[in-house]
């Protein structure tokens, strides 16, 4: 009976240690690809804002006035935008000399300012965004940046950016629609509470804490949103190459000396990809749940046998 309680004993926690295993998997990818869709989402309607916006400004290009009064009228079209901006080819508009780039941007929740920020000292026309848009001639969202001014307005963003051209074909403006990474860092933290406290989708805890996060990492491996004392930033050459290719994988690596498993896939819309981050520890607390349920069963069992046979024994001695 010893033997085949230790039999069974192995079988079973054999099969949970699988069905953990796989329930571990669903549980995070899932939980990715939910995260993968919401930021594609958000960033859609970023794009479908913009170009609302980039058509006003194409429309009434006549004068600067009209150029401001465009980009005035569509600023409240999506409150993930901090600003909107028409960066003109040099001495476009004569009055305005060289640089001309009105920036239309929040100030707080409810109002916007309009700023010139067009100078010798920000010198667009030198920036990547606006040297990729003349090569590329097409929309595209620039790579993550910092931009410093000395103003409320100084920050990391990722930029919208939509070349603008005359009927004859030549570049007339750039125009662009910077997001800061606030928005993102707020619907990261979201998703993560979301998982969990969803009642039925942690229905069976199994000891565990649900210490995982989610990030959002660029196609070099670059963490670019994560939560507060949080990073990810991915070295292995296997697993870049992915982010590149917009693939979706899994890896076990140490984050901050922290045996965990990543789970990440690609972001539609922009070369980023969404990654969640789990502790190996809390992955396998279910396991030593399970294991200790199982040995308990076990030498119950054992216990139960024993009783039944010395009582035997007891019966025929009689």
């Amino acid at each position: 009976m010893l033997v085949v309680m230790i039999v069974v004993l192995a079988l079973s926690f054999r099969i949970c240690y699988h069905a953990v295993r796989a329930e571990s998997h669903v549980r995070y990818v899932g939980m990715m690809n939910v995260a993968s869709e919401k930021i594609a989402k958000t960033i859609r309607g970023m794009e479908m804002n913009a170009k609302n916006v980039f058509d006003e400004v194409e429309k009434h290009m006549s004068s600067p006035e009209t150029v401001v009064a465009a980009l005035e009228s569509k600023t409240s079209l999506n409150p993930d935008v901090r600003g909107y901006f028409a960066a003109f080819e040099p001495n476009y508009f004569e009055q305005k000399g060289r640089w001309f780039e009105p920036y239309v941007h929040h100030v707080d929740s409810s109002e916007f300012v309009v700023r010139q920020v067009g100078s010798a000292r920000h010198d667009y026309t030198k920036s990547d965004w606006y040297v990729r848009a003349k090569e590329l001639g097409k929309s595209f969202w620039s790579e993550p940046y910092y931009y410093y001014d000395g103003t409320s307005i100084s920050g990391h963003y990722c930029t919208f950016v939509k070349p603008i051209y005359d009927v004859a074909g030549h570049l007339v403006c750039v125009c662009g629609a910077d997001m800061t990474f606030e928005w993102l860092t707020k619907e990261l933290q979201q998703i993560d509470d979301d998982g969990r406290e969803d009642d039925m989708l942690n229905m069976y805890r199994m000891n565990r804490k649900f210490d995982f996060y989610t990030v959002v990492l660029n196609k070099d491996g670059g963490c670019i949103a994560y939560p507060v004392e949080k990073s990810v930033p991915i070295k292995d050459k296997d697993i870049i190459r992915d982010l590149k290719e917009k693939k979706s994988g899994m890896v076990d690596i140490e984050i901050d000396g922290v045996p965990s498993t990543v789970y990440y896939g690609p972001i539609e819309y922009i070369d980023w990809s969404v990654a969640v981050v789990v502790p190996r520890e809390d992955t396998q607390k279910p396991l030593l749940w399970l294991g200790l349920v199982l040995l308990s069963v076990a030498v119950a069992g054992i216990v139960v046998v024993w009783l039944i046979c010395r009582r035997m024994r007891y019966v025929e001695a009689v």
